[in-house]
């Protein structure tokens, strides 16, 4: 079986397969559960999802006149990427002084080891409290929840640069500083989008959690909001466009990294 080769054509058949289950499984429950009960919210036909998502994004709010989803993805976007950012380069710098130099791996390793295993969603009462309602807490508690274990992640991948590569470097007359920016940080630039990509899903966790307790706009604080009125027609759209943003995302860092780096996609490129 490990043999086995997949052509093109069947791969892409055996991948869409979870998918068309997923999708037959859901039309046979709910065309059975609106049999028995048309008014039955639990599980919504998708003309009646998709006349939500319309409504949502077409239709403006009676009372603010705003486009609802288009407000809630702009918020929550700002939000996600806001933080990201923050831990990028939390986790760039940091990373890169705890895995280069001696003293600075000795010094904070262990305190971002112990700050890792800290559940950030534990930090969320004290961040509002301290931070206040605002979107600083958010931002605050999505940097958080992500940053340790990209600062981690990166100063491993610099421990294990070849010692050859740092010899040659001094053997050339590189001081510390340039030896960061000429050899340590071209050759973490890949493994840095990789770690933006694998902390997406928590992220995507952490504002939704942020955005359910405190806040008047973004895709967490619909979901939390309509759910009270099992509002199934409304909430599984809008999962499924948190899904489309988070793959068009991810999708669009694989293209910047390829660009960026391609020595590093050899498989790809050819």
């Amino acid at each position: 079986m490990i043999n086995a080769r997949v052509s093109r054509g069947g791969a892409l058949f055996l991948g869409a397969l979870p998918f068309l289950v997923a999708a037959g499984a859901y039309l046979i429950a709910s065309g059975k559960r609106l049999d028995a009960n048309p008014a039955d919210k639990l599980l919504p036909s998708p003309a009646q999802m998709w006349s939500a998502f319309l409504d949502l994004a077409t239709v403006p709010d009676k009372r603010s006149g705003d486009l609802i989803l288009w407000v809630d993805t702009y918020a929550s976007l700002v939000r996600l990427f806001a933080g990201v950012a923050a831990a990028t380069l939390v986790a760039l710098s940091l990373g890169i002084a705890i895995g280069f130099i001696p003293r600075v791996r000795a010094f904070l390793l262990p305190f971002v080891t112990v700050v890792c295993v800290i559940p950030p969603l534990a930090l969320l009462p004290i961040l509002f409290i301290a931070l206040g309602l605002g979107e600083t807490a958010k931002i605050t508690l999505i940097a958080i929840g992500v940053a340790p274990v990209m600062v981690r992640d990166i100063g491993n991948r610099v421990m294990e640069l070849p010692p050859e590569l740092i010899a040659k470097a001094q053997t050339l007359g590189g001081n510390s500083w340039t030896m960061v920016l000429r050899l340590v940080l071209p050759q973490v630039m890949p493994r840095l989008i990789t770690c933006v990509r694998l902390a997406l899903g928590p992220a995507w966790l952490f504002l939704i959690a942020a955005e359910a307790i405190a806040s008047t706009e973004g895709l967490g604080y619909r979901i939390f909001l309509v759910r009270r009125y099992l509002s199934m027609d409304v909430i599984l759209p809008y999962v499924a466009w948190i899904t489309l943003l988070a793959v068009i995302t991810d999708w669009l860092l694989v293209r910047l990294s390829r660009a960026l780096s391609p020595w590093a996609h050899p498989v790809e490129a050819k």
